[in-house]
């Protein structure tokens, strides 16, 4: 029997268009190469979010106290959790991610960094749902999901993923949410196609990442690094094209894909604030609170369960 994963990439690539989740981005080669494309000019969410928790952080932390729990689903390089954790002192940090390796050497790296915090690793997919540790503190939990990653999914699974993260905050916790807000299109497609190739490299690994999970023969070399704005949908789109004629093949299976044929392999929407308290509203969360920047191009958002 397949493993969930492979079947769901198999299913992905025939597909009509064929897709590829973006979850799948992130092996440890894959991490690092975000990593490095938070970092360039271009890629304004990550430096505009810090912005936001360094001029605004007290007053984040006045809202949500201190000695929380704090669970942060994606938490990567757990950079953005160093920085709140500076703010609201939790007790207690669970970082989640798919790149299970990678995640192991950032939260001991933090817990280095805060000694009194009892800092935790925990492999796993939050689409799939999250079996956080039984000894957990059950009170007093914030979800962290920064970095407009809820931007990577369509409106209902959003709010199918805002709904799990109700159900891990409890009835007494909150969230606190990264989300890019609509701005002019250049600036947008600027940031998802870098003028150094970074993001075009972080597109293609995925590529050599399905390879090993599934056993297929992608080659990187026949496709190129597509992204552009999607103005009808209100979403960036990335896309891999076929540059020739390719042949892929997989255990069991194979297709065939013409030259400038497309693998859909992310998207990015991008929410008006009003919009984004609805889906909130909707998925159990109230007393909602934003912080921008002052070109209004992104937004921290607090709701309580």
């Amino acid at each position: 029997m397949q493993e969930p994963r492979h079947a769901e990439i198999i299913e992905g690539l025939r597909c009509t268009p064929a897709c590829i989740s973006p979850k799948y981005f992130y092996d440890e080669r894959g991490s690092r190469l975000f990593e490095a494309i938070t970092r360039l000019p271009e890629y304004y969410p990550t430096r505009t979010e810090h912005a936001i928790l360094q001029a605004s952080g007290a007053d984040i932390a006045r809202a949500i106290g201190q000695g929380c729990t704090l669970i942060e689903p994606g938490a990567g390089s757990c950079a953005k959790a160093a920085v709140l954790c500076g703010l609201i002192a939790p007790r207690c940090f669970v970082g989640v991610d798919i790149s299970a390796d990678y995640l192991a050497g950032a939260v001991q790296r933090l817990g280095a960094r805060f000694p009194g915090l009892d800092a935790r690793a925990l492999g796993g997919d939050i689409t799939r749902g999250i079996d956080l540790p039984a000894d957990l503190p059950a009170a007093q939990r914030l979800v962290f999901y920064p970095g407009s990653s809820i931007g990577n999914f369509d409106p209902p699974s959003a709010l199918a993923l805002l709904r799990q993260m109700r159900a891990l905050a409890g009835d007494d916790g909150g969230l606190l949410i990264g989300i890019d807000l609509p701005k002019e299109v250049a600036v947008l497609e600027a940031a998802y196609d870098d003028a150094q190739g970074v993001t075009a490299q972080f597109n293609r690994n995925v590529l050599a990442h399905v390879n090993r999970l599934i056993g297929c023969d992608f080659d990187g070399s026949d496709w190129q690094h597509r992204a552009f704005f999607n103005t009808a949908e209100s979403r960036i789109e990335m896309h891999l094209e076929a540059s020739v004629p390719v042949q892929v093949r997989w255990p069991g299976g194979e297709r065939a894909f013409a030259a400038g044929e497309r693998i859909h392999t992310e998207n990015s929407y991008k929410y008006a604030l009003d919009h984004f308290y609805e889906l909130l509203a909707q998925a159990g969360f109230a007393r909602t609170r934003a912080w921008t920047d002052p070109l209004q191009w992104f937004a921290l958002v607090h709701a309580q369960a």
